[in-house]
């Protein structure tokens, strides 16, 4: 009875599927079913399962990338930075004789012509544009060139001092600075020269970055708008170095690029890139590659997150494509010899998911494992009897 009972319950368990049966995760025909699901009211779709072709490698090539540049443009600044509001300025008179508003009496016991010049303290620019300047009232100086400022407070003076000439200079150039904070040696707002200073030109003067360059993001505010970009972006191409405008906030935030193995690898984990970029290739071999006695090589699969825009090149009828980013899972069968030519083309992305299914042999295994446990104390129990009689 136990040898007719044993293959019909191995029979039933291999067609049912004995979802009981310990597992690494889903097989590759479940993520295949799985994409789209029967409901009541119709098929539901949960993510775009997408086989990776040659055409498939070109649309990602073409995947539409945050970018300074096409965000914020790259316009040089104004050679001659003006003053504004919070601004730090200091005046300094000299007239052409002693005895002025500005000089000092004429010594002559010491043969001395006096002081002809005077410094007035320095003053913040308030909050309606003005500074304070002895006999010439409130001078109106933020939107307006330091040296246009020294022409109107001598015009202003003029007729009171003698022949008065005046110094203008922003000691604390506050309105024509950039905040640089985050992954820098030294968080600070960094001025802005005359001739323009591009994005690492800022970093630079904040001490540079503490961490590796392949960790490190960059993210720039500039009115209401943010965008994040890697720091090799910015290094590896020199138009991606805009020029920095006043205010402009710029946070270096490390973030390592990692990715998750799973399934039937040699070492699932969440492995670091290690570099500045790498290929599904690398992934698989940083994963140390399939394993031998689990993995289908026809179920490589790899998860990630697309923008619409992408989608709608790989899947122009996804029903997904009301969402901003799209669930794909893109699959490999490494038997076909081209797709390790492919594999080496497939750039992987900062938080993809690796996963390698089991080999429907593994399953068979397992149910044979596990019956062969169960019925091994039936059969030895039986051989006993036997022998006993």
């Amino acid at each position: 009875m136990v040898r007719i009972a044993a293959p019909a319950a191995l029979l039933a368990c291999l067609t049912s599927g004995c979802s009981y049966l310990p597992a690494a995760g889903p097989t590759a025909s479940a993520i295949v079913d799985g994409a789209d699901v029967a409901t009541p009211g119709g098929v539901y779709a949960r993510y775009e399962l997408v086989d990776v072709s040659p055409a498939v490698i070109e649309a990602l090539r073409s995947r539409p990338l945050d970018s300074l540049l096409a965000t914020f443009g790259d316009r040089s600044p104004s050679a001659e930075p003006v003053i504004g509001v919070g601004d730090s300025v200091a005046v300094q008179v000299w007239e052409a004789g002693s005895g002025g508003l500005f000089s000092g009496p004429l010594v002559a016991d010491r043969f001395s012509a006096g002081s002809k010049s005077a410094l007035i303290p320095e003053q913040v620019v308030s909050r309606d544009g003005a500074i304070s300047v002895p006999y010439a009232g409130r001078i109106q100086v933020a939107g307006r060139r330091p040296q246009d400022v020294q022409v109107l407070i001598e015009s202003e003076l003029a007729g009171k001092a003698i022949q008065p000439q005046v110094l203008v200079t922003v000691s604390k150039p506050i309105s024509q600075s950039v905040t640089v904070t985050g992954e820098v040696t030294s968080g600070a707002r960094i001025p802005l020269s005359g001739k323009g200073d591009r994005l690492l030109d800022v970093v630079a003067g904040a001490g540079g970055v503490r961490g590796q360059v392949s960790e490190t993001y960059v993210r720039l505010s500039r009115g209401q708008t943010t965008v994040t970009v890697p720091l090799t972006a910015v290094v590896s191409n020199p138009r991606e170095n805009i020029f920095m405008r006043p205010s402009d906030v710029l946070t270096l935030v490390r973030d390592p690029q990692t990715f998750m193995a799973l399934g039937a690898l040699g070492n699932a984990t969440e492995i670091p890139f290690s570099a500045e970029g790498i290929t599904l290739s690398q992934g698989l071999a940083r994963a140390r590659g399939l394993s031998d006695l689990q993995a289908d090589a026809e179920g490589v699969f790899l998860f990630r997150f697309e923008p619409n825009t992408l989608v709608r090149r790989l899947k122009p009828g996804s029903p997904l494509l009301t969402t901003k980013l799209v669930p794909v899972v893109y699959r490999f069968n490494m038997r076909d010899p081209q797709s390790l030519f492919m594999s080496q083309a497939f750039r992987m992305r900062s938080r993809d998911m690796l996963y390698v299914s089991n080999a429907p042999f593994t399953e068979v295994q397992k149910v044979l494992s596990v019956f062969s446990t169960v019925t091994a104390p039936v059969s030895a129990a039986a051989s006993v009897y036997g022998v006993a009689r």
